[in-house]
């Protein structure tokens, strides 16, 4: 039998000792309990009652509200989460779907608790049931699913249903995370320490599961593109109607020594392992982001010049176009964007590093006449030894530049775009960024036009800033878009107050500047004096980046670089229209929106991706875009038809690391001279061609080649013609046979005279009754052009016009 009490063999405790013993105790419970003060405020004793206290309030209305609905927000994932067993026919997404019902189940559980602990009620799943049914106010909870969606979703199975599910779930749990920091947000909530807890839990958890559902979604697209091994130099390829043909690295003194990928630190360790050590103090001292990077491109004949952060590398193509380095300037303060005419390149400087001397040492003074930010200007009579001749400082620097032709040949006009903050006026006298109705003075809401006299570059000076955002009506230079978003579900938009690019259209006295937060269309008939005749926005556009014109002028493709370029935003779960081009039409002077185009093939968390620059490919009868898209890599889409804008050519490679996100990618690509020619931010140059295919045939590409400038700055567009050669006339046909707009027969006919024409050119030999049999079918076609459609018509008075040429070449 046991009993209570102390052992037999236990001494009892003399009654003093006892007595000494409790009062010990009692003495330590009793010793002062401290309250430290503020920094500098002295300490001050309290009680153990008050020691014992907590704050008064430990969770607030807002806290309740939040877990009622987060509670219905829950139900629906499960709900959600329970339809996949029987729909899915993929492993992956059943185990993501078990694992969602899981926590969430859980998680509802855990939110019942502690609402009950409170008294207070929480929703049921039929209460959830009643309010979907009734369109309750839980609909307005972010992310929620419409009743239509979820009834789609019950509905579908397979392929159609997987899609659906992650587009779906990724949404809701989007939501969740914006829950969280709509409460987070309010003052005084979560403060309870478990529902602290549960929103970090929130978060992380549902953070994770985006990324795995994004990653889920991007493996149910075909496109070869999708899940290309990662690499620097030796990334995985994907290419379609292209070929690349030539890889050029960026020189030395053009990235850093012993990290020419750019690599995070942590990263470059886990790779080199021990080789890292002694490059660590360097390497740590030398990170900057895009302290190296390429930017644009400029192409004078034979010569390319690729602009850097950290100066411009000037190459010779004349070897079948594969570049060969001639020389490397250095000269750091980027943006590096170049531009050329004659003997003079013209480069934009922007950030406060930049030194008047080019120096590498930068500036360090807040203010200080060794700072260089504006245009810089370069005389390359000697290619070899490019020298600096004017330098012509602005109030925001310079970020882009546009060649304008002068009024005069004497005379190059530049439109500086200016995106940076603004210099002190100690630095540069009349500098002000304050808003317009405190100084009328401001450098904001402005472009600067600089004026070049060709014979004395020195002599550089920026004659007018014009206020070209101006209200019509009153006046106020803050007259277009003032940021933010456009209502639920749109994006939010920079506000206008500087253009980032601008493209000028000469022949048609046209310019399209993409603008911040609006795409405007202005008159340069005085170029000296641009005015504004139209603009528009976009709900869906995040910060207009820059603007290219089609061949006759009646298009123009805007640009929306949501994310800055070193973001990943061409993930599967993103938007199709945010980050992508929006194409309108030039109708009576005004830009009618027609369609958004976006280069389709989803992207990993470990690529940067989003729409940046390009230029026309000059196939006769179409409009054909190459453009950059970063990681993304180069996507070429025909937008002959404007609302309906198609890829028929791409080119990409793998993440440049498999686990961090490292900026790279294409930042432009520019066709030139029958070739395209496109900078990697951390890779250096490529060098493509166009290959033949059911989308583009070999006399379109042909006759592309026959077109252009020898010059080519990127915001300064050209009207293309092209001469009347029988590849021309065939490029025509081959169109018109493609979209079945002449019989058969018809087409054959064309085709042996335009050869035969061919023929005899190629010989030197003349044929006056080709000539007549050549105008003969001109005329026809000419009629017939008169009764189809407009894209019809534009071909076969294309074909038309070109057999008449021939047909005058083959008389003489």
């Amino acid at each position: 039998m046991s009993r209570s009490g102390p052992s037999l063999s236990t001494p009892f405790l003399p009654l003093a000792l006892l007595v000494s013993s409790l009062l010990a105790v009692s003495a330590h419970a009793e010793g002062p309990i401290i309250q430290p003060g503020a920094p500098g405020e002295a300490s001050r004793t309290i009680s153990a009652e008050e020691a014992s206290r907590l704050a008064g309030i430990q969770y607030s209305e807002a806290d309740i509200r939040f877990m009622q609905d987060m509670i219905s927000h829950h139900w629906q994932a499960v709900e959600m989460s329970e339809l996949a067993p029987e729909r899915s026919q993929r492993d992956g997404i059943k185990d993501l779907a078990s694992r969602i019902l899981a926590s969430q189940s859980d998680e509802i559980e855990f939110m019942q608790s502690w609402l009950a602990e409170r008294e207070e009620s929480w929703p049921s799943r039929r209460d959830h049931h009643d309010m979907d049914e009734h369109h309750d106010h839980h609909h307005d909870m972010a992310g929620m699913a419409s009743p239509e969606e979820m009834a789609k979703l019950e509905g579908s199975r397979g392929n159609d249903f997987d899609r659906l599910f992650l587009e779906l779930m990724i949404t809701h749990h989007e939501g969740a995370l914006e829950m969280v920091n709509d409460l987070l947000s309010q003052s005084g909530t979560a403060q309870d320490p478990e529902l602290l807890q549960f929103t970090i839990d929130v978060v992380n958890d549902q953070d994770a599961e985006i990324t795995r559902m994004t990653q889920l979604l991007a493996e149910l697209d075909p496109d070869p593109r999708v899940g290309l091994a990662a690499g620097f130099h030796d990334a995985e390829q994907a290419a379609w109607n292209m070929e690349l043909l030539a890889t050029v690295p960026r020189p030395p003194g053009f990235h850093v020594p012993g990290n020419p990928a750019g690599l995070p630190l942590s990263r470059l360790r886990e790779k080199a392992g021990e080789e890292v050590d002694e490059l660590d103090e360097r390497l740590e001292r030398r990170q900057p982001l895009l302290s190296f990077v390429n930017s644009d491109i400029a192409f004078a004949g034979d010569k390319v010049i690729a602009g850097s952060f950290h100066g411009f590398n000037i190459y010779d193509t004349a070897n079948e176009g594969k570049p060969e380095l001639i020389t490397s300037v250095v000269c750091p303060g980027g943006q590096g964007d170049v531009s050329v005419a004659g003997d003079l390149l013209f480069m934009s400087v922007e950030q406060p590093r930049a030194r008047l001397d080019c120096g590498l040492q930068g500036v360090a003074d807040s203010v200080s006449e060794e700072r260089f930010r504006g245009i810089r200007v370069f005389d390359i009579s000697d290619i070899r030894q490019p020298q600096q001749v004017a330098a012509v400082q602005t109030c925001r620097g310079s970020h882009t530049h546009t060649i304008v032709p002068g009024p005069d040949e004497g005379r190059i006009i530049i439109y500086n775009s200016a995106t940076s903050f603004v210099r002190d006026d100690e630095e540069l006298a009349g500098c002000s960024d304050q808003p317009p109705e405190e100084d009328g003075k401001t450098a904001l809401y402005r472009i600067d036009i600089i004026e070049v006299p060709v014979d004395s570059p020195e002599d550089a000076r920026i004659v007018n800033s014009p206020f070209v955002f101006a209200d019509e009506e009153t006046g106020d230079p803050d007259g277009l878009w003032a940021g933010g978003d456009h209502g639920d579900g749109t994006q939010r938009t920079r506000a206008t107050d500087h253009c980032h690019d601008i493209t000028v259209f000469p022949e048609l006295n046209l310019a399209a500047g993409a603008c911040s937060g609006n795409g405007i269309l202005f008159d340069i008939s005085d170029p000296l004096n641009p005015e504004r005749i139209d603009e528009v926005t976009d709900p869906s556009f995040a910060y207009w980046h820059s603007s290219t014109f089609s061949n006759e002028g009646d298009k123009v493709i805007f640009t929306d670089e949501w994310g800055g370029g070193t973001r990943p935003r061409c993930r599967a779960s993103d938007p199709l229209e945010w980050g992508a081009n929006a194409i309108y039409e030039i109708v009576d002077g005004k830009l009618e929106f027609r369609s958004y185009y976006k280069m389709p093939a989803p992207q990993t968390e470990q690529e940067n991706c989003v729409a940046h620059n390009g230029s026309i490919i000059p196939v006769p009868g179409r409009d054909i875009f190459v453009q950059a898209w970063y990681q993304g890599g180069i996507s070429i889409k025909d937008f002959t038809d404007p609302s309906n804008a198609e890829e028929i050519a791409f080119f990409a490679r793998g993440p440049i690391d498999e686990e961090a996100l490292v900026a790279g990618g294409f930042w432009s690509a520019y066709w030139h001279q029958g070739r395209i020619y496109a900078t990697e931010l951390a890779r250096g140059m490529d060098v493509f061609a166009l290959t033949a295919g059911e989308v583009l045939s070999e006399n379109e590409i042909a006759a592309a080649k026959l077109a252009g400038d020898r010059v080519f700055n990127p915001q300064t567009q050209h009207q293309i013609e092209w001469p009347a050669k029988p590849v021309v006339a065939l490029a025509y046909l081959d169109q018109l046979e493609r979209d079945q707009s002449l019989e058969s027969e018809q087409i054959e006919t064309l085709r042996a005279s335009i050869n035969r024409a061919g023929t005899l050119l190629d010989n030197g030999e003349r044929d006056r009754s080709l000539s007549r049999e050549l105008r003969r079918e001109a005329r026809v076609l000419s009629r017939s052009g008169r009764d189809a459609e407009d894209l019809t018509a534009r071909r076969l008075e294309g074909l038309a016009d070109t057999l008449s040429g021939l047909a005058g070449r083959v008389r003489r």
